[in-house]
């Protein structure tokens, strides 16, 4: 599945200096309107708690057309641009919110996506492009992340994994990231998993904001078993996933969380074990509000 920004692909290694951030790709954040960048940060209210300004800027794009793989690097392999509000998939949806969520001004907000989205310098093949090996465990280490998963779970909670052997990087939807051999990682990666026929018995425990991860077979030629991904939203008394939807919408909804995991129940192809459950969090390495990035 290539929903995923084409396989999963993206986010950024912790930021270790406080080097001046380079000038940012041209066609990225840098060059919205004033207008729409003051439009974008108003709706995270900046004082607010993060959970609440997550709710509030995810919800500036609902109705969002759903595009594969919509963010590039502005030239190079991939020439899209770095930021975008015209179109977005899964998990750029959930990077930009993330990005304008923590930002506490509009200087934050393109160094804070560029962390998010990438190994250590913004170019394609520093991408954490798969998100067992890369994106997950880069943004957990970077603070961004807490995986939450056991802590509403309990114990429903189970552990799966995640192996990349030299022959996953054989078949054609890895080779379609076009990665050199060096940037092909190998290895067995792990994760906490709540099954899939468990998960409503917990969803209204979810607080607003948390990253649900839908996690599938792991099939040997995958390059990744994670395929999507979106923010539990509670309202009323139901629990909703806000997230760019492929399937039957092609934008960005609020879907009835019963309801998308009863769809996914179905697919017999590739299936759906179940989910993984994250709290987003803003780093603060050299106090708060810092932003900071690696050489």
């Amino acid at each position: 599945m290539m929903g995923l920004a084409g396989a999963l692909t993206t986010a950024l290694l912790l930021a270790q200096t406080t080097a001046t951030p380079a000038p940012l790709t041209a066609g990225g954040w840098a060059a919205l309107p004033v207008e729409k960048k003051a439009a974008l940060l108003k709706a995270a209210e900046l004082e607010a708690p993060l959970s609440q300004r997550l709710l509030r800027v995810s919800e500036r794009f609902i109705g969002t057309p759903y595009v594969a793989s919509p963010l590039g690097e502005g030239s190079g392999v991939d020439p899209d641009p770095t930021f975008r509000t015209d179109a977005v998939d899964c998990l750029t949806f959930v990077e930009q919110t993330l990005a304008l969520g923590m930002a506490r001004n509009e200087e934050e907000v393109g160094p804070l996506l560029e962390r998010l989205r990438y190994a250590s310098t913004p170019v394609y093949e520093d991408r954490n492009h798969l998100m067992e090996a890369q994106w997950l465990p880069n943004n957990l280490r970077k603070g961004f992340l807490v995986d939450v998963t056991r802590r509403y779970a309990g114990e429903d909670a189970v552990q799966v994994q995640k192996t990349l052997t030299a022959r996953t990087w054989t078949s054609k939807s890895s080779q379609a990231l076009a990665l050199p051999r060096e940037k092909q990682v190998t290895g067995t990666f792990t994760l906490n998993m709540l099954p899939l026929d468990r998960v409503m018995a917990h969803a209204r425990e979810l607080p607003t904001g948390t990253i649900l991860i839908i996690l599938r077979d792991d099939l040997p030629l995958k390059a990744t078993r994670i395929t999507h991904l979106g923010f539990v939203v509670q309202k009323g008394k139901r629990t909703w996933l806000r997230h760019a939807a492929r399937n039957g919408y092609l934008r960005v909804v609020d879907e009835d969380l019963e309801t998308f995991l009863a769809r996914n129940s179905r697919y017999a192809k590739w299936k759906v074990t179940g989910v993984s459950l994250f709290e987003a969090r803003r780093p603060a390495e050299q106090g708060e509000g810092a932003v900071v990035r690696s050489p």
